[in-house]
């Protein structure tokens, strides 16, 4: 089995999350009393969103490059960046490194393309539904045209129950039936699926909420690391 590296804390609520999903995945698939080989760095979450704000992405890069190498140094075989947010980051931390970096837009699109997605509706923070950073890696190594709510106050409620809620561990009925409603209007937009594009929105919503399709990135990219630890060949990393 090989090591699993985690770049956790953003937010630990979502973290956990993943801790928990790579271990049930292991046990799922090996049975007994198999757990994944894992190694964690969490972070503390408001200096990294002090940065977001601040629009400092070159020491957030330096801060998550210098995780990742000492990750590597203890042994992690790859790493995860448990957020897609930071995704924006995910080439610098790369290069930092010798291990392969597990991309979640990599990890998320390929059940989309296996159920012929075309037009997910994309819900996350700002940063990754207004940047092009994550619907440009869908659209140009996938082919996938995600689309976003489509007011500014709608992308808000969605970007501020995710830090002023979700992030601090509060759920709350009223943001889920914002959510689903965004998700309908999304359905009406032509969306043919929905991505949790964000790693706390499944702490909220789930397939129930919907009639659309969902493709939740937590999940998905946790899996991709179970894949990834528990097979024969770097092959699937190629």
């Amino acid at each position: 089995m090989r090591t699993i590296g985690l770049i956790g804390g953003m937010s630990w609520e979502s973290t956990a999350v993943y801790y928990r999903r790579i271990n049930e995945q292991v046990r799922e698939r090996l049975g007994g009393l198999h757990s994944a080989d894992v190694l964690m760095r969490s972070v503390d979450f408001d200096a990294i969103v002090a940065l977001q704000r601040a629009g400092d992405w070159v020491q957030a890069a330096q801060v998550l490059a210098d995780i990742g190498r000492g990750l590597e140094k203890a042994g992690a075989d790859c790493l995860l960046i448990c957020t897609n947010t930071m995704h924006k980051l995910a080439d610098d931390v790369q290069r930092a490194v010798s291990v392969p970096l597990l991309h979640i837009v990599d990890a998320t699109a390929a059940p989309l393309k296996e159920k012929r997605i075309a037009r997910p509706l994309l819900l996350a923070t700002r940063f990754t539904m207004e940047e092009e950073f994550y619907r440009a890696r869908l659209r140009n190594r996938f082919g996938i045209e995600a689309i976003v709510p489509e007011t500014s106050d709608e992308r808000g409620m969605v970007h501020d129950v995710i830090f002023g809620e979700l992030c601090c561990g509060v759920v709350k009925d009223s943001s889920r039936e914002k959510y689903r409603a965004v998700m309908a209007r999304g359905k009406a937009q032509g969306a043919d699926a929905v991505i949790f594009g964000c790693t706390e929105i499944g702490l909220l919503v789930g397939q129930d909420d919907t009639d659309l399709p969902v493709f939740d990135s937590t999940f998905l990219h946790a899996d991709a690391a179970v894949d990834f630890a528990l097979a024969k060949s770097a092959a699937l990393v190629a």
